[in-house]
């Protein structure tokens, strides 16, 4: 089934020299779906003559006559902006002209652009920003990632609801697990909000594992991971340290001598090998979940691979009804929770 996603081809630190070109090369992969470009109809059509590719009725350009800087208050980005590409990109699935909308951009400004325009969920407090990360047994779905400093336990378990759903729909796991990110595996470990999270998930219907600890992520222990944003963002950027870290030691020791440089000739097929397992831009996009809507945010300084990869990751949540998917699940809560306050009253 083929589906159209809407891309705002001036956000990220590049622009359609990164967003243009991972379009193009999405479509030679994917030839039953469809984008629209919305930017800067000149900047647009230039790249697209560098690349010698014309518009067709599978790669469309749709105006937009402003751009939201990297560096721009989301409130002005939100109020002053409103023929942005990020925004023209968001209403075009609003109007359900495209199934999904993916930028490089401005994070602030496009999670308060989408919350405006697309709106949350009905039994959604608030969108979390959910990522992939990789592990020794695959790939686990983590949110929130940054959407949500301050979370009661209500809010980690709508996360929790939306995590399940998402991993259901793009990894088509039918039961998939939850961790609930704690400093510690016991009951007792954690603040008060963790812990009524937990008597919360141990109550819903999800397949709920227990607490999980940071060392836990990377070892596949569980399909999903919750937290609030605050831990989600500093663990989060902590492994992309850790990551190039590592990288950067690999390098220096491989340099080191001639011997070190012969044995990493040598070592070259595992190396490459080991890049490609951990190689970050294969998790590129970031889901917005619990809008009205299909939203993924890309690494503002992605190249062609890894913004191939967000648009991907928007793709695939369009074609596995995500949004259907979360809405039954949530409404389904909803009154179960219901029938059993009906019935203890």
């Amino acid at each position: 089934m083929g589906v159209t996603l809407a891309i705002d081809a001036m956000g990220g630190d590049h622009g359609t020299k990164v967003t243009v070109p991972a379009a193009v090369e999405y479509l030679h992969r994917f030839p039953e779906d469809t984008i629209i470009l919305v930017g800067l109809p000149d900047e647009i059509q230039s790249e697209l003559h560098t690349l010698n590719v014309s518009q067709s009725s599978r790669l469309m350009i749709h105006p937009a006559s402003e751009v939201v800087g990297m560096d721009e208050s989301p409130q002005l980005a939100l109020r002053n902006k409103k023929q942005s590409s990020m925004r023209v990109a968001i209403n075009l699935v609003k109007s359900h002209e495209a199934g999904a909308c993916v930028s490089a951009g401005n994070t602030g400004a496009l999670m308060a652009t989408a919350r405006y325009v697309l709106k949350t969920l009905p039994g959604i407090d608030r969108p979390a920003i959910a990522s992939f990360l990789p592990t020794v047994k695959g790939e686990v779905c983590m949110l929130d990632l940054g959407a949500n400093t301050d979370c009661n336990a209500e809010h980690l378990l709508q996360f929790a609801l939306m995590g399940s759903t998402l991993v259901s729909a793009v990894d088509h796991i039918p039961n998939p697990s939850v961790g609930l990110l704690n400093i510690g595996s016991e009951d007792i470990k954690g603040n008060e909000v963790v812990k009524q999270a937990a008597k919360l998930l141990h109550a819903s219907d999800l397949n709920f594992y227990g607490n999980v600890e940071g060392n836990d992520i990377f070892k596949g222990v569980t399909d999903v991971v919750v937290c609030d944003g605050f831990v989600g963002n500093v663990a989060l950027k902590t492994t992309e340290g850790l990551a190039q870290m590592l990288g950067g030691f690999l390098r220096e020791e491989f340099s080191r001598n001639i011997f070190t440089k012969a044995m990493a000739v040598l070592a070259l097929p595992v190396l490459k090998a080991f890049k490609h397992r951990v190689d970050h831009r294969r998790y590129n996009g970031a889901s917005f979940l619990g809008l009205r809507g299909i939203v993924v945010k890309s690494h503002g300084s992605a190249d062609v691979y890894a913004f191939g990869c967000a648009i991907e990751r928007a793709a695939e949540e369009a074609r596995g009804g995500m949004l259907q998917h979360i809405s039954e699940h949530v409404e389904k809560w909803h009154l179960a929770r219901q029938q059993n306050k009906e019935a203890a009253s």
